[in-house]
C-alpha cells in the first residue's frame, strides 16, 4: 500500500508523520498541510462551537418539484457561503414530485426535503469553519419564492464557559 510522509516542525525538533492510503471506492477531501491541527472549531460574539445548523423552513414556496432548480440552487448557496462542495445527490419521489438530497460539503453538509403538494420545503444547513451558511437563506428565498420562511439557528458543539 502507499504511504504519505508529512513533515512538520522547527529548529528544535522535526515529526514525521506516516499514513497509509487505503485503496477504496470512497471519495476524500485533502486538508492543506497546514489545516492537520486544526479543528476548525468556531469563536465568535465570545462562544466557541463547531458550526452553525440552521433549520430552514419555507412555506407557500414554489417550484419546489424541479431538480434542476434544486440542485443550481443548492450549488448556488453552497458558493455564496463560502463552503467547499464536495458532492450532490438528489432523488426525486413520484407522483407528486418532492425532492429529498442533499449537498456534501467539507464545512458539512446543506440537505432538502420538499412537498411540492403543500409548497413545503425543510432544509438543513450546517457549516463549520469560515463559512457564512446565513448567506445561503437569500439564495433558498430568491429560487423558490416562498410566502413565509422560518429559521432557527443551533450552535453545535458549543463548549461551555469555564
Amino acid at each position: 500500500m502507499p504511504e504519505n510522509i508529512l513533515k512538520t516542525g522547527n529548529e528544535h525538533f522535526e515529526i514525521i508523520e506516516k499514513t497509509t492510503v487505503i485503496e477504496s471506492g470512497w471519495p476524500t477531501h485533502d486538508q492543506a498541510v497546514e489545516d492537520l491541527t486544526q479543528d476548525h472549531f468556531i469563536v465568535r460574539d465570545g462562544k466557541e462551537y463547531a458550526g452553525t445548523h440552521l433549520i430552514i423552513d419555507l412555506w407557500g414556496a414554489k417550484r419546489l418539484d424541479e431538480l434542476d432548480l434544486m440542485e443550481n440552487t443548492l450549488r448556488e448557496a453552497v458558493e455564496k457561503a463560502g463552503a467547499t462542495l464536495l458532492h450532490i445527490h438528489l432523488h426525486h419521489f413520484t407522483p407528486n414530485g418532492g425532492i429529498s438530497g442533499v449537498a456534501v460539503l467539507a464545512e458539512s453538509h446543506i440537505s432538502v426535503h420538499s412537498w411540492p403538494e403543500r409548497d413545503f420545503a425543510a432544509f438543513d444547513v450546517f457549516m463549520c469553519g469560515d463559512a457564512q451558511p446565513e448567506k445561503a437563506i437569500e439564495v433558498l428565498k430568491a429560487a423558490f419564492t416562498p410566502s413565509g420562511v422560518n429559521v432557527e439557528t443551533i450552535l453545535r458543539g458549543e463548549v461551555a464557559g469555564e
